[in-house]
Parts: structure tokens; sequence; C-alpha cells
């Protein structure tokens, strides 16, 4: 097989995980009707949330974060970095627009995730833990996701080296762009916050 169908190859791949809509699957699945038509109209974990399932929020969280891992470790097992940080994009973008749903998904969050924990681990910790500290701070998962990305691709030069910097701040560009309507909330003060105290366990 040729470099150039090699690397179409794992971008399809990679596409066909990511584009998986787990939320509304499961919401689905457990009589919760279409998860686009509550809260946000999102099809991630912050919206599953809404429904007041703790339990089916993390499954979902869980879910999309694999989707992200899955392709991007089969990839790199496989054909190297390279071929993994393709298959990790395209199953980040596949999340965010899956052609399934008229290529209108998530925001990407769990699945940038699972994409660091395919590609080194230790850039997952680190987002996660930052991502933890401003949500435990703030009560805001916008704001969780926006900082963390932001600090990754710095993580990322000094722990991988340029291309993965490079590599990350174009993902973080792409989170910062799904999160405008997020970010004029924030701005406004209007912006919603988490809510852990009702709902199902």
């Amino acid at each position: 097989m040729s470099f150039i169908l090699q690397n179409i190859q794992w971008l399809v791949i990679g596409y066909l995980f990511g584009s998986i809509p787990f939320g509304l699957i499961l919401t689905r699945m457990t009589g919760h009707g279409d998860i686009r038509k509550i809260g946000s109209g999102n099809i991630g974990a912050t919206n599953v949330l809404r429904t007041g399932s703790k339990s089916l929020a993390i499954a979902t969280v869980l879910a999309d974060i694999l989707k992200g891992t899955i392709p991007t470790m089969i990839a790199g097992s496989m054909a190297g970095s390279q071929a993994a940080m393709l298959a990790g994009f395209a199953a980040f973008i596949g999340h965010i627009y899956p052609v399934w749903l008229k290529f209108r998904g998530g925001k990407g969050v769990a699945t940038y995730l699972g994409v660091l924990l395919g590609l080194f681990w230790p850039l997952a910790l680190i987002f996660a833990g930052m991502w933890l500290l401003i949500a435990f701070t703030f009560k805001i998962s916008s704001l969780s996701a926006l900082i963390a990305s932001l600090v990754l691709p710095v993580a990322g030069y000094f722990l991988v080296g340029p291309k993965m910097a490079v590599f990350l701040l174009v993902l973080a560009a792409i989170i910062y762009f799904k999160h405008r309507d997020n970010i004029m909330r924030l701005l406004s003060g209007t912006e919603s916050k988490i809510k852990l105290s009702s709902g199902n366990k």
C-alpha cells in the first residue's frame, strides 16, 4: 500500500471510530429519548448529565474517550507515531462532525482526552488534572476544557517535541471554535455550572 493510501486508511478508520454517537445511543437505549432535544442539544457527556443520570454521563465519557484511544493506539502500533496522530485527529473530527448525525456532534473534549491517552498518556494525565482542578474551583465544564487544552501544547512541546505541540495547538484551536458560544457566555457571566447534587446515581 502506498504512503498516501495508508494515511487515508488511518484517517478513515479514525473518523469511523470517532463518529459513533455514544451519547445519543446510550440515552435512547436507556429510555431518555433524543439527547439532542435536551439542554444544549449536544451529544456529549455534559449534556447527557442533564438527563439526571450520573451513571449514563460517566458511561458516555468513557465511551467517547475510548473511541479516541482505540484507533490512535491501533495506528501507532501498526504504523508509527504519524499514523497515530492522523487516526487520533480523524477520531476527534469524527466526534465533532459525525456523518450519521448530519455533521452535528459533540465538542470533542472526551475524545481529545482519549487521543492523548493513545499518543502519550502523561499528557492525558496533565489534561485531566488541569480539567479537574478548574472544574472543582469554578464548577464550569467549558472553562475547564478551554484552560486545559490551552496548557497542553506547551506540555507537549517540553515532553514530546515541536510536532506534538503543533498537533495539540491545532486541536485546541478546534476546541475553542466549538466552544465559541460558551466563551461568549463566560464573558457575559451566564455560562451554566456543573450540577451533581440531583438525579440518579
